[in-house]
């Protein structure tokens, strides 16, 4: 009798557990299986509450907490957390919902080097902790095609090196603006994913006068895309993005600048790795 107690006693703790457990779930998707070093690494975790209490995250007296672990996939070594910010919005989600939350992991963990990371979301309610399954993603570095020198007459001893690199991504080819500042400072700034290209016309990078930084590249057979940037010594912002036809055919001006002006200093090569 003891024993088939002990047994059932066993049983239904596990039982108990399972149960727990499968009151509330957590899962996280990533936007991509691969980013170029420096973009936006995003994802959105989903949270299901079927349990009879509320989880409550993110205000004053919230007792809950969400985040999400990364590792070192190679390794399995688990990385600093290196902001205090919340790593989701503020939420409170009541029996029987289902939440989903936004996610930056490149704001909480330095997601730089070229390698495969593996990130897993937890939610600790009620005293129990709630791991969602690993999703695996990786930081590349892109293939290059051409870079560009920028210069800053107020700030002699600070330069801004730019670089169009490709990669493909859900079975298209994209391209990709990477940026970095040398000299007085050294700084990466935000990746932008450009959009689609094709190889058969090899993409424009220009600077022109008063920091306006032009990129031209062929996005299908009668058509390129044409996006503009503002780039200051102590900024970096995107400013237009439009599809143009074909610059030898347009007849534009917004189209010829590209060709009638300087395109920068070519910097001198350096491995990839020191680029990042």
């Amino acid at each position: 009798m003891k024993r088939q107690f002990a047994l059932f006693a066993i049983a239904a703790l596990c039982f108990g557990a399972f149960a727990a457990e499968s009151e509330i779930s957590v899962s996280l998707k990533m936007d991509n299986i691969d980013y170029v070093s420096g973009e936006r690494v995003r994802g959105v975790i989903t949270l299901e509450n079927h349990s009879p209490r509320r989880v409550d995250v993110g205000y004053p007296q919230s007792p809950d907490l969400l985040f999400v672990e990364v590792y070192i996939a190679s390794s399995m070594e688990q990385m600093e957390d290196l902001s205090p910010k919340p790593f989701t919005a503020k939420f409170r989600a009541a029996s029987n919902v289902k939440q989903k939350l936004e996610v930056h992991l490149g704001d909480h963990y330095g997601l730089k080097l070229p390698r495969r990371y593996l990130a897993r979301p937890v939610l600790v309610h009620s005293g129990m902790r709630y791991e969602g399954q690993y999703v695996a993603f990786d930081i590349v570095p892109g293939m290059e095609i051409t870079r560009s020198l920028q210069t800053f007459k107020t700030r002699p001893d600070l330069y801004r090196e730019f670089a169009l690199v490709h990669w493909s991504r859900k079975g298209k080819e994209h391209v990709f603006l990477t940026s970095h500042d040398e000299g007085e400072r050294e700084r990466g700034w935000e990746t932008r994913d450009l959009g689609m290209l094709m190889k058969i016309t090899k993409p424009v990078i220009s600077i022109l006068p008063g920091g306006k930084v032009i990129v031209l590249h062929r996005y299908g057979p009668d058509h390129f895309i044409r996006s503009e940037f503002w780039s200051m010594p102590d900024a970096l912002e995107f400013n237009t993005r439009e599809l143009i036809n074909d610059p030898e055919t347009a007849g534009q001006t917004r189209v010829q600048e590209l060709y009638d002006q300087s395109g920068g200093i070519a910097p001198a090569h350096r491995p990839w790795w020191k680029f990042w």
